[in-house]
């Protein structure tokens, strides 16, 4: 899916880290010292991950006489697993499956990214709570066998070209009917907030808007609306406590 480099630098702190650049666009930053590996280097991750754990506090339903059953969260677009990595390390009541269409991504964010490790020490995946998908977002979400899900963060906005389909009202439609009651999705959107490169959020936040009860979403750069940052979408139809700063629609 096109040209990937993986290059090792440093944050603001000095603190290293390591990216992933697929086309011209870093797709995911992950942090390189061992006791960090499973945390979020992104601000805009640190919100999602907040609101997946409101979402995850909501009650799922539990027939009579079963174990309450785990809150599940369907993870589209994998990249360096950064956001899959944490919820798998730190949240063992989740039940995360993580989609990326291109499996030598998926190899790459094993081998370079600290995902096999944080799968074998957290165990995810023997106690069946960690799945990592090689496959299309669009058409997992198309798979009702698979149930329903508390939370759908949708990762695949990060590049440069957006999910046809998931901008769409069909696309809002389909994730609204894939997302238990009171579920909860986020995108990363990245784009301007003005000018018209800033065509994205507006069509999403339109579409889904006509289909959820509450849609707002966090800029990342609110001051200079011209730059292009990861904006996180928020859509559901349960009250949730949004981040500071975020502008609601409805």
């Amino acid at each position: 899916f096109g040209v990937t480099m993986v290059f090792d630098s440093v944050d603001a702190d000095k603190t290293p880290v390591r990216l992933l650049n697929v086309n011209g666009t870093y797709q995911s930053v992950s942090y390189v010292p061992k006791d960090l590996r499973a945390e979020l280097a992104v601000e805009y991750h640190r919100l999602m991950a907040n609101l997946i754990e409101q979402a995850a506090a909501t009650p799922q339903p539990t027939p009579a006489g079963r174990e309450e059953p785990r809150a599940r969260v369907l993870i589209l677009g994998g990249g360096g697993f950064s956001l899959p990595k944490y919820l798998i390390a730190h949240k063992c009541a989740l039940d995360v499956t993580a989609v990326e269409i291109d499996p030598k991504i998926i190899k790459l964010a094993r081998e370079c990214f600290f995902l096999t490790e944080v799968l074998n020490e957290s165990n995810a995946e023997t106690e069946g709570r960690a799945h990592i998908v090689a496959g299309d977002a669009w058409k997992t979400l198309q798979d009702s066998s698979s149930g329903s899900f508390s939370v759908i963060v949708n990762e695949v906005f990060a590049g440069k070209r957006p999910l046809g389909p998931m901008k769409t009202a069909e696309g809002a439609q389909l994730v609204h009917d894939r997302l238990c009651k009171g579920g909860l999705y986020l995108a990363d959107i990245r784009c301007p907030l003005e000018g018209s490169q800033s065509a994205p959020l507006t069509e999403v936040v339109e579409e889904f808007g006509h289909v959820f009860t509450h849609v707002a979403y966090v800029p990342e750069w609110p001051d200079t609306p011209k730059t292009a940052g990861n904006n996180v979408l928020i859509a559901t139809d349960a009250e949730y406590s949004y981040p500071e700063g975020t502008i609601v629609i409805k």
